[in-house]
């Protein structure tokens, strides 16, 4: 019996209805609001605070994406991203469940950090995809990135996903000298190397986007000294991850 306390609404900061990066096919992308982490190449800053955003009905979002139906063919579908969408765990429940009964694919991409009840229930039962965003493969690199500790909260949703037998694609934000070592690529290979679930690994070469954003919230951008990859990086971390995953694209 669905909780009557369940909120029947999402924190949203923005929609994209034509999405074809954020998981299989043509996809409508639910951003939500919200972040506990505050990654130093965020491109989203303004996505962080669980305040901002605007508030949109279920059955609204629902609707919106049964009509979008016909563009999603049979490998696209519904993403939400944020911000951190496992901050609305239990309202994603509602919206997953809905989604299903519609016959719409459901996946999220998440930086793995939440797994209480809601989000086991909503991970083993509603999402059909888990994209895992990967931030380092060292404590050090992760609280330089993320301003948090215990890069291990990623690695024990990962094991709980694997666990299920259920589907997931990791991603994986490239700085040169900072993420991109050849010693941190083979450590992540090394690590995921006998997951059955995983699909595919996705590189997301750096860039500075973002960077207005930073500056309009008064931030400052620790990374402005941080260059983009040159091909042959990319095309060097492609080289290495195929070694251990099946599908490696780069984004």
């Amino acid at each position: 019996m669905e909780n009557s306390q369940t909120k029947q609404t999402l924190r949203v900061h923005s929609i994209e209805s034509f999405g074809t990066h954020d998981g299989p096919g043509i996809r409508m992308v639910v951003f939500l609001q919200g972040c506990k982490l505050k990654c130093q190449y965020c491109h989203n800053p303004d996505t962080l605070d669980t305040q901002g955003g605007k508030d949109y009905a279920i059955d609204d979002l629902v609707k919106r994406a049964v009509n979008m139906k016909p563009y999603f063919g049979k490998d696209g579908g519904v993403t939400v991203s944020g911000g951190e969408p496992m901050l609305q765990a239990t309202e994603l429940i509602t919206f997953f469940k809905k989604l299903k009964d519609e016959g719409i694919h459901t996946n999220i991409d998440t930086n793995g950090r939440i797994l209480n009840h809601p989000a086991i229930e909503l991970l083993d039962n509603y999402a059909d995809l888990v994209m895992l965003d990967i931030k380092s493969m060292t404590e050090e690199g992760y609280q330089r990135i993320t301003g948090q500790k215990n890069k291990e909260t990623t690695f024990n949703f990962a094991q709980h996903r694997e666990a299920s037998g259920k589907k997931m694609w990791l991603r994986y934000v490239l700085i040169p000298e900072v993420t991109g070592t050849t010693e941190q690529l083979h450590a992540l290979g090394d690590y995921f190397k006998d997951y059955k679930t995983i699909e595919r690994i996705e590189i997301l070469p750096y860039h500075t986007l973002g960077v207005h954003k930073w500056e309009a919230l008064g931030w400052d951008y620790e990374l402005k000294d941080a260059r983009e990859n040159t091909q042959e990086e990319l095309e060097e971390a492609e080289s290495i991850l195929r070694q251990y995953f099946a599908e490696v694209k780069t984004n």
